[in-house]
């Protein structure tokens, strides 16, 4: 047994530091959190405003526990080493809380953090060990009590005013607001129109041309006014012309001037590297460069912190903890950069001084930026090891740190001042620049000429294969010409000009005026997010991620083509929360917010004393949201839009899904069925019911299993007397039943124009991710459960299990229904393909009148009733067959039914069977060959069968291959919501 006990978080960190640690330590992971708040309550004490947390062990993490507790009471010393954060510090203050009773000396309890996980830093972390810091502890309680408090309390009010199953949170709610709001900017937006003017020069003609754009009259500016800002303060376009009339009037002067350089202005510019990774840093690069969405980063840079198998180098962290908003790096990582660099590039691209880089204002500080643990572990030394995805974010990270240390990027810049002189002076701009210096360019210069390289190899072995004809030939020369231009330098970022004097003339070529006309501002993709997140001081390196799945775990935001596009119902939500909540869901005060959890980790502020602020202010809006929420559920808005079906108005209402149209002309009102004995009796008191009930005009019908046999249209009491005695006069049929119904419209229409088309072919773009799991950072596979498909931890049935799961959810839009010209056969009216739970079906588009649904019907009668038999489908997507008529008639068989009779008992049907053999016909009455049928949950016992047993088995086929259903194959990643509450 080993002496020690070394607890972290995730089973692939167990498994690297073990290597490191031998055989005197036994490395166990604690898969996240094993404490929480309870979620059947909300598990903080408000009577007395003292905010004390009720925390239980995590549902699932009690085996987990268990096993600790024995391994701690085993050993000489416990060593709790979850990362050095504040939930890595919560994870080791719930562990301390249930491991340090199973320990006799409680001095040998104590904590390790790392900043990265190598062997070196790992072995000094172990000899210097600490307690575990309380205030970090505060910080991450009051964070989650603070998200409890909004969560418990604000979603029972969503419940009842919108929609079961919503929920809000303290900081996704602000995030999402900063979506709505833009949405809205951009809806509103009325685009101006401006011109801008190009003219293409030369120095003289058939000389090197070039292009100017027009920037002034008479030396002074032209601009185009652009409305104000937040501010109020009036906004200009730069270089721009009104209108196409003032654009005609310069044209005509334009055409005959003459053109000369006014003025040549030569500097040299220098481009500075930037700073190594913060967590917002790295997301946002990752996005733009990679295509990586956030979550994806995050799973990515996780495995590459746990630790890489490097062949003989054994398990290796290759980089430093992700989870930062430092630019700060190691003097040791520092050297070893700048080492690796003279080594590598020379004198001339290591500064004399390292370089320092300032974090931002309100940065913690507490790690340092993400680098690699080495930079001996060059990307492409070890790409043989790396997936793809890996190998990209490590060459991203690797070289943003390389680059950070040496030296500036040097541009020769020449701007050019021009004059065209006609009736009145016209003024041109150019500007132009040159790389002198690549400096810390040197990467995507030499990734520029390798990329040209290959394309030039690949255009010559072109050239070579088609030379065989002229056309060819042609072909291949001009491939041959892009390739040169791929490693010119006019072809990267530097745009050179030919040779220029002061006073110069010039040749103009053409001029090209250009209409342009403002856009609005771009929808937020999820780096842009997070940089407006950190600008803004909300959430913190831990939490982005968390932050942007949790919006589009709960479909309050969906992505379009990579953007981030409200849906309709986040867009209410943050209406009613922003309008009775704003002070707790205003940007600012969240801001703030972030401000004191810093300083409860810092000591300088009580945990209670914060919650105690922000709880005076949730608790009077609160109050006033209980009373003055909007109900949105009720709602009923009068619009424009008239029915299709009866020319009244439509009104918007509230439904399921979302906003709908539906008649003004509808009525909720229920039916009255006219008993014929009383009727016939006395007419008079049973119209009076009726009319008591209902207004004129309105409807008797005669119905005969919910098909009417009469129908008719009644405007006085007169003629509702005479319908009913007819209506009666059916009542020589069996089972007539006289109906009175009020006039009302069924019509409704989806409100599409409220809702993000998720069926748009951009919608649709974009290739599927893998997902990670949140606590141990492995692949997700797909699972199949009682409800349905699931995205689980691999870890799902380990012992101890990793519980980690995400379920499949249904799009907020459906597709809209497809008219079919094929009529209901139940009431005439047309029959509409839609899309459903399970996929496409055919209805009528009657509903909720008329519940007809096509249904794929089997030749076999019910065995039961004598009914029809349907092809049905459970909610784990396997096939069964029922009868049609239930819940009269609870027949149903796991089996296909097949219309032939046995040959030995004369049972009317068979049934076809396929095990790993093959596929039978079997008789219904062979109870040894079909298998044995579960009895339903709370049913009675069955008697036995009365039908004599029969032996009758005839092979037909080989064994039937079972499909896994389309969407097993495929899940999509962003129709997926966790069940795992977010911690931040």
């Amino acid at each position: 047994m080993a002496k020690n006990l070394v607890i972290v978080e995730s089973p692939a960190k167990a498994k690297t530091i073990g290597k490191y640690l031998g055989s005197d330590y036994t490395v166990e992971a604690s898969i996240g959190h094993i404490m929480d708040l309870p979620k059947n309550d909300i598990g903080v004490e408000l009577k007395h405003r003292t905010f004390e947390p009720t925390l239980i062990v995590s549902p699932g993490k009690e085996k987990i526990v268990d096993r600790l507790k024995k391994l701690a009471a085993k050993s000489d010393a416990v060593f709790l080493a979850p990362d050095p954060d504040r939930e890595g510090e919560a994870i080791a203050a719930h562990l301390k809380f249930q491991l340090l009773p199973s320990i006799k000396d409680k001095s040998k309890m104590r904590r390790v953090t790392f900043n990265e996980i190598t062997k070196k830093a790992v072995k000094a972390a172990f000899e210097h060990t600490r307690e575990v810091d309380e205030n970090l502890v505060d910080a991450q309680q009051t964070r989650r009590v603070l998200d409890r408090l909004v969560g418990y309390q604000i979603s029972p009010l969503l419940w009842d005013k919108v929609r079961r199953g919503l929920s809000a949170g303290r900081v996704q709610t602000v995030a999402l607001r900063l979506i709505v709001e833009r949405e809205r900017e951009i809806n509103a937006f009325n685009p101006v129109e401006y011109w801008n003017i190009d003219a293409v020069l030369a120095p003289q003609k058939n000389g090197q041309e070039f292009t100017a754009r027009m920037v002034g009259v008479k030396g002074l500016p032209i601009r185009v006014s652009n409305g104000t800002d937040a501010e109020g303060k009036e906004q200009f376009l730069s270089n721009a012309l009104p209108d196409k009339g003032a654009v005609d009037e310069v044209m005509s002067q334009l055409e005959k001037a003459t053109w000369r350089v006014r003025s040549i202005e030569k500097r040299e510019r220098k481009q500075n590297p930037k700073a190594p990774f913060t967590t917002s840093q790295l997301q946002q690069q990752a996005a733009g460069r990679l295509g990586f969405n956030v979550r994806r980063t995050m799973g990515v840079a996780q495995r590459l912190y746990e630790g890489i198998e490097l062949g003989s180098e054994g398990t290796v962290g290759l980089i430093t903890y992700m989870r930062t908003d430092s630019t700060r790096i190691s003097p040791d990582a520092v050297k070893d950069i700048r080492d690796w660099v003279q080594k590598k590039f020379g004198a001339n691209y290591l500064p004399a001084k390292e370089n320092v880089y300032k974090s931002k204002k309100d940065a913690q500080d507490a790690h340092e930026a993400i680098r690699p643990t080495s930079i001996s572990f060059v990307p492409d030394e070890v790409r043989k090891y790396l997936s793809d995805e890996q190998y990209r974010l490590y060459k991203l990270i690797w070289e943003r740190a390389v680059t950070s240390q040496m030296t500036p990027a040097i541009f020769d810049q020449t701007t050019v001042d021009i004059e065209a002189k006609a009736d009145v002076s016209y003024d041109f701009r150019t500007t132009g620049s040159i790389l002198k210096f690549d400096g810390f360019l040197r990467f995507d210069e030499e990734a520029k000429k390798a990329k040209a390289a290959r394309d030039t190899k690949a255009s010559a072995a072109a050239a070579a294969e088609e030379k065989k004809t002229a056309a060819a030939s042609a072909e291949g020369d001009s491939a041959a010409e892009a390739s040169k231009d791929a490693t010119s330098e006019e072809s990267s970022a530097e745009r050179r000009l030919p040779e220029l004097k002061d006073g110069q003339s010039l040749e103009k070529i053409k001029l090209d005026p250009q209409q342009k006309f403002t856009q609005p501002p771009p929808r937020f993709n999820e780096a842009s997010l997070v940089k407006t997140l950190e600008e803004k001081g909300i959430g913190r390196p831990s939490t982005y991620a968390s932050i942007i799945n949790t919006i589009q775990e709960r479909d309050y935001v969906k992505k379009l083509a990579q953007k981030l596009v409200p849906t309709e119902i986040g867009m209410v939500v943050t209406e009613l929360l922003v309008k009775n909540f704003p002070y707790i869901f205003e940007t600012g005060y969240t801001a703030q917010l972030e401000g004191e959890l810093d300083a409860v980790e810092e000591g300088s502020e009580k945990w209670t004393d914060l919650l105690k602020g922000f709880y005076g202010h949730f608790e009077k809006e609160l109050k006033v949201a209980e009373t003055e929420m909007e109900d949105i559920k009720r709602m009923e808005q009068k619009t424009e839009e008239i029915c299709d079906k009866c020319g009244s108005a439509l009104v918007l209402k509230w439904g399921k899904f979302g906003s709908f149209y539906s008649c003004s002309n509808f009525t909720k009102t229920k039916p009255i069925t006219v008993a014929q004995g009383p009727f016939k009796k006395d007419p008079k008191a049973a119209v009076k019911k009726v009319l008591d009930t209902f207004n004129f005009p309105m409807h008797v019908k005669a119905m005969n299993d919910d098909v009417a046999e009469f129908n008719e249209e009644v405007a006085d009491k007169a003629a509702l007397i005479d319908a009913l005695q007819r209506a009666g006069g059916q009542g020589k049929k069996t089972g007539i039943k006289l109906v009175v119904e009020p006039e009302s419209c069924d019509f409704t229409k989806e409100n599409f124009a409220a809702k993000p088309d998720l069926n748009s072919p951009e919608a649709q773009d974009g290739e599927q991710e893998e997902e990670f799991c949140d606590n141990c950072g492995r692949t997700m596979v797909l699972r199949n459960g009682p409800w349905g498909p699931f995205m689980a931890c691999p870890g799902y049935n380990e012992d101890p299990p990793c519980k980690t799961i995400r379920k499949l959810t249904q799009k907020v839009q459906t597709k809209p229904p497809v008219v079919l010209e094929e009529p209901c056969p139940k009431c005439g009216k047309p029959l509409l393909q839609r899309d459903g739970q399970y996929g496409e079906f055919i209805a009528c588009s009657g509903y909720p009148k008329c519940k007809y649904v096509k249904q794929e019907l089997l030749e076999v009668p019910c065995p039961k009733c004598g009914g029809e038999v349907a092809v049905r489908k459970n909610k784990r997507g396997d096939t069964f067959y029922g009868c049609t008529r239930y819940p009269k008639c609870d027949f149903t068989s796991n089996q296909k039914l097949v219309n032939e009779t046995c040959p030995k008992c004369d049972s009317a049907y068979l049934v076809e069977y396929a095990n790993s053999e093959g596929t039978y016909l079997i008789c219904p009455n062979n109870r040894e060959a079909l298998p044995k049928r579960r009895p339903r949950k709370g049913a009675k016992e069955e008697e036995a069968p009365t039908t004599p047993e029969c032996s009758f088995e005839k092979k037909i086929g080989p064994p039937k291959v079972k499909e896994e259903p389309a969407e097993l194959k495929k899940p999509d990643p962003e129709n997926t919501r966790t069940l795992v509450e977010a911690m931040a």
